[in-house]
């Protein structure tokens, strides 16, 4: 998503949108709301971040550099430094990763021009990485070559997109690992009091996204109303090779953005971290640190839970004290079972733990939806209970 801003000209709203173009060069793009300025803020805004989000940079050629004679492998550079100004942080660090560690060292010794790129030289990429990686894993450079290679016909530099002509891996099916309630309450009882209690219990009672918990901040908590909203998120990521946080107050989909209950236990336990920062920032004085001042996830001196500690510690608490392997994501899993063995239907768990579109909860739980199956027999049995007592 590009940068962007207001600005009053004339008396009419203008959104002033930051991008970095094709040449590399910083530039400016003024585009009109035709709103007036007086009692339209709002409405502004909301088509400034629309607009934002939409917003694809014109395309201008890099004079003696980009052609269709080029190699492959600098086209993939040169489309990086284009996509980065077009879509969020963390995609573009996933984006340059695959180019800069998977694809770009296949495909460098071939020598390939951009315009000898070939269906058949992608095909090989992917059969040869199916050795090494999971289909899934291949399906993410599928889809990160097709966007370059797209770009490469919308600027001209080939006609025809040869990934269209490629066999995408079948995605391989995946089910998450859950413990069970004896399991989670064992696991309870011994993160009790420590570091990582908070982020744990909130991950399994509310399924919360690693990100969701550690950009879980003080004002999402409402002790009046007695709710919780998961409104930011907090992560880490390799950009250009410097190490970034990326703290953002929007989710990983509109979807994600939701309000859940505070129930009695958590409010209580919440309430008590929440004197005990009191106390630290007291206790700490000058030394405490104020960056991540209203995040709740934060240790005595302030700072906050980085995502690689608490994947880490996670995993080295389950060895530590014999418990059965899972990842920390799957005590997302792990809610999602139990919201199902206790019979929430799956709309409702589609809601509590913010997936985009139904599609998606139903995919990844609906093996374990087995009263569902129940039901739909008993059903068959009361509707065809003459037949099958015929066939006996």
């Amino acid at each position: 998503m590009v940068a962007g801003h207001l600005q009053e000209k004339n008396g009419t709203y203008y959104m002033v949108l930051n991008y970095t173009s094709s040449t590399g060069k910083r530039k400016s793009k003024w585009i009109t709301t035709k709103l007036p300025v007086k009692g339209n803020k709002k409405k502004a805004e909301a088509m400034l971040l629309e607009t934002r989000k939409t917003f694809i940079p014109p395309d201008e050629p890099i004079e003696g550099v980009v052609s269709s004679d080029m190699m492959f492998t600098d086209f993939l550079k040169m489309w990086l430094t284009v996509a980065k100004s077009t879509i969020k942080i963390t995609t573009y660090s996933s984006y340059a990763s695959m180019v800069n560690k998977i694809i770009i060292p296949y495909f460098e010794p071939k020598k390939l021009k951009l315009s000898e790129v070939a269906a058949k030289d992608i095909q090989q990429f992917y059969i040869l990485q199916l050795d090494r990686v999971t289909a899934n894993s291949v399906i993410h450079y599928h889809a990160v070559i097709h966007r370059a290679m797209k770009y490469a016909v919308r600027t001209d530099l080939i006609a025809t997109n040869p990934v269209d002509k490629v066999d995408r891996p079948k995605k391989n099916s995946f089910q998450g690992s859950y413990y069970s309630e004896d399991e989670l309450q064992e696991l309870f009882e011994i993160v009790k009091g420590t570091k990582l209690e908070l982020p744990i219990v909130l991950a399994s009672f509310y399924g919360l996204r690693r990100s969701e918990v550690l950009g879980l901040k003080w004002d999402a908590i409402d002790f009046q109303q007695n709710t919780i909203s998961i409104q930011h998120t907090f992560t880490i990521c390799e950009v250009d090779g410097k190490v970034v946080e990326v703290a953002s107050d929007t989710t990983k989909t509109k979807s994600s953005r939701r309000t859940l209950p505070l129930i009695p236990q958590f409010k209580e336990m919440l309430l008590q971290r929440w004197e005990m920062q009191e106390e630290y920032k007291r206790v700490c004085g000058k030394c405490y640190n104020q960056q991540y001042i209203g995040y709740i996830c934060v240790d005595e001196m302030g700072n906050i839970i980085k995502p690689d500690y608490l994947t880490d510690s996670f995993a080295k608490l389950l060895v530590k004290n014999n418990l059965r392997r899972i990842r920390f994501h799957d005590l997302r899993h792990t809610c999602a079972s139990l919201l199902m063995k206790n019979g929430v239907p799956m709309k409702q768990i589609q809601e509590w733990l913010g997936h985009s579109d139904f599609s998606t909860t139903a995919n990844i739980y609906a093996h374990l939806d087995f009263n569902s199956k129940l039901s739909s027999a008993q059903a068959m049995m009361a509707g065809m209970s003459g037949a099958l007592v015929s066939v006996q």
